[in-house]
Order: structure tokens, then C-alpha cells, then sequence
């Protein structure tokens, strides 16, 4: 094979390894989990959020959850009614972020060790300190086989997003659709990872799931 081909074949390879990270990096999974009842042959009409009295406290934050839970709605095919009063539909809608932090001791099995065997030379000598405050040494070599081990533990906290959207029937106040989205993560996800969630949460609608909670991946857009 030529020098430039084989230079050609290495660059094409390494520009795919990249996009397709960059594609996960710009996908959400979620654990989605749906019910109730849609009826049979019923379009999505339109819809009106309600509030509650605890949400109408927080009305800022509360208008940019609308925000992006409308995205999801209307993909679902419904329509925002100009007045909420002769909407189809009245959907309450909800998020939420819980932090845990966790430490070693809380469990024996947050211990994490590691080990293997190495077969090859080894030179060198140094001290080096992990993230998690782990630390080895290495000593001249050249060794050709043994075995290697060690853990690592400490504090660090992940969290739990979460939201929830309720569709009700406006005349009767019928519950008709339960949809609810969750990830985890080491950090409180932003406003385009909640507003993927709302999406994943109806990206089935009006389905409701055989199987509770299901994965779901949806675009993050920017």
C-alpha cells in the first residue's frame, strides 16, 4: 500500500472515531416510563399548562420548563391553544434534580480495586497520584511479568434529573397521559438536557411503553 494511501485510510478512520463521539456526546438517554389510557382514535389537539400553587411561586423557572416541554408536546403533534380555557387538553408538567454524595465507607462495594498481570519489559522510575488519590511506584526495570493492583476511593456526588409531564382530559379533568423521563450523572444537566428528557418522555406518544422504564435516546440540540 502507498505511504499517501495509508496516511489517507488513518485520517478517514480518526475523523469518524471523532463524529461518532461527537454523536454520543450529543445524545440523551433516558429511562422513559408512560401510561394511561389515550383514547382510541383521539388526535393531540391542543393544550394549556397548569400551574400549581408552588409552581406559580417559581414562575420564572416554571415559564422556562413550558418552554421546553412545548418542544416535546408539539412534536407530539399538538397545537399551544390561544386561550387555555378552550384547550383539549391541560398538561402539568414538572423537573427535578437530587444530588447524592457518596462516600467509601458508606458501602464496602464503593471501594474500587483493580488488578492485572503484565507480560513485557518495564523501565523507568516515578510516583504518581490518581484522581482519586490513588498512587504507585515504578522501579527500574526491565521486569518481564508480575502482577499489579491497587483502589481508589473517596467523595463525589451524582445526580438524579428527572421530569414528569400529566396530560388531563380540560372538560372532564380525566387523567388521559403519564409520561416520565430520568438520567443520571456527575453533574446537574442544563436546560438542553431537559428539554431532550421532555422530548424522550413523548417520543412514543400516544403509545403507552410494554415495558416500564425503557431507554430512549433523543438528539441534544444547542
Amino acid at each position: 500500500m502507498q505511504p499517501n494511501r495509508t496516511a489517507f485510510i488513518v485520517a478517514a478512520l480518526a475523523l469518524a472515531t471523532a463524529l461518532s463521539g461527537c454523536a454520543v456526546l450529543n445524545t440523551v438517554q433516558s429511562e422513559v416510563a408512560t401510561y394511561g389510557d389515550w383514547p382510541s382514535g383521539r388526535q393531540p389537539g391542543s393544550y394549556a399548562f397548569e400551574r400549581l400553587p408552588s409552581q406559580q411561586a417559581q414562575a420564572a423557572r416554571q415559564t422556562a420548563l413550558e418552554t421546553m416541554a412545548s418542544r416535546a408536546l408539539e412534536a407530539a403533534g399538538f397545537t399551544v391553544a390561544p386561550d387555555a380555557a378552550q384547550a383539549d387538553v391541560i398538561v402539568q408538567i414538572g423537573a427535578r434534580v437530587n444530588r447524592a454524595e457518596l462516600s467509601p465507607w458508606d458501602d464496602p462495594l464503593w471501594w474500587r480495586w483493580g488488578g492485572g498481570y503484565w507480560y513485557g519489559p518495564m523501565w523507568g522510575a516515578g510516583y504518581w497520584r490518581g484522581p482519586m488519590g490513588g498512587a504507585a511506584w515504578r522501579y527500574p526495570g526491565p521486569y518481564y511479568g508480575g502482577y499489579y493492583g491497587g483502589y481508589y476511593g473517596g467523595y463525589y456526588s451524582r445526580f438524579e434529573r428527572s421530569v414528569a409531564l400529566l396530560l388531563r382530559d380540560r372538560n372532564s379533568g380525566t387523567p388521559l397521559y403519564e409520561a416520565h423521563a430520568l438520567t443520571e450523572g456527575y453533574t446537574t444537566g442544563d436546560n438542553a438536557m431537559l428539554t431532550a428528557m421532555f422530548e424522550a418522555a413523548l417520543k412514543d406518544f400516544p403509545a403507552v411503553g410494554a415495558r416500564n422504564p425503557r431507554l430512549v435516546s433523543v438528539p441534544r440540540l444547542p
